[in-house]
């Protein structure tokens, strides 16, 4: 991948993993700010790279001088995955399943449920809370993902990350989960297993990079 591109917003929860996956792949990015509540989203420049006005977008060219792009975080972390075998997702079988199935709990059963976009449409209805719906979606989730990562470990303490010893998507889409959850004013510590990855996400250079406090587009 040459020319590598990343279009996204300091605070999106998806364009947060795009980052996080690229420098866990080692792949130079020039990041390019795509403001949400300006509406640079739904300007016909990114249109023209998104259609449905989303970030992130990740346009690179290939081998071949072919100028590519794709949109939704979670292609994008297997097209990662694809090329960088080993730095996304674990070697075993199930293991790369579990992750998997971890990381849509976050990206299917929680993120949609408190978009920007859908809490405002929900907050447009008479007597309707957008804000306690992602909320609850969030504690829901989370809680789900805590359960789930207490019974594959059985009796044995769990790891310093969601799957194996290593971070894989899992974990990629767990932090900016967290985050969030905490803008919903959440109680994260009825979640120590999540924590204990948080914790070893805290610790390496990969996460610590992508996170939207440090991105040039970051607002104070």
């Amino acid at each position: 991948m040459d020319d590598v591109r990343l279009y996204g917003y300091w605070r999106s929860s998806a364009s947060w993993r795009a980052r996080i996956g690229l420098n866990l792949c080692g792949v130079a990015f020039d990041y390019i700010p795509v403001h949400l509540l300006h509406g640079e989203h739904v300007a016909a420049e990114h249109l023209g790279r998104n259609p449905l006005g989303q970030v992130p977008v990740l346009a690179w060219t290939d081998a071949g001088g072919v100028s590519r792009r794709l949109t939704q975080s979670i292609a994008i972390l297997e097209l990662l995955a694809e090329q960088h075998p080993g730095a996304l997702l674990p070697a075993d079988v199930f293991a790369r399943a579990r992750a998997r199935q971890l990381a849509e709990t976050v990206n299917s059963g929680i993120q949609p449920f408190q978009n920007l976009w859908l809490t405002r449409r929900i907050n447009a209805e008479p007597d309707a809370d957008g804000r306690a719906i992602g909320k609850e979606a969030i504690e829901r989730g989370l809680a789900a993902m805590e359960r789930e990562c207490g019974l594959a470990s059985g009796d044995a303490a769990p790891g310093a990350w969601l799957v194996g010893d290593a971070p894989s998507v899992a974990d990629i889409c767990l932090i900016p989960q967290l985050y969030n959850a905490r803008r919903f004013e959440i109680d994260v510590d009825a979640f120590p297993t999540l924590l204990r990855a948080e914790a070893s996400a805290a610790e390496h250079p990969a996460f610590a990079g992508a996170r939207p406090e440090v991105q040039p587009d970051a607002q104070v």
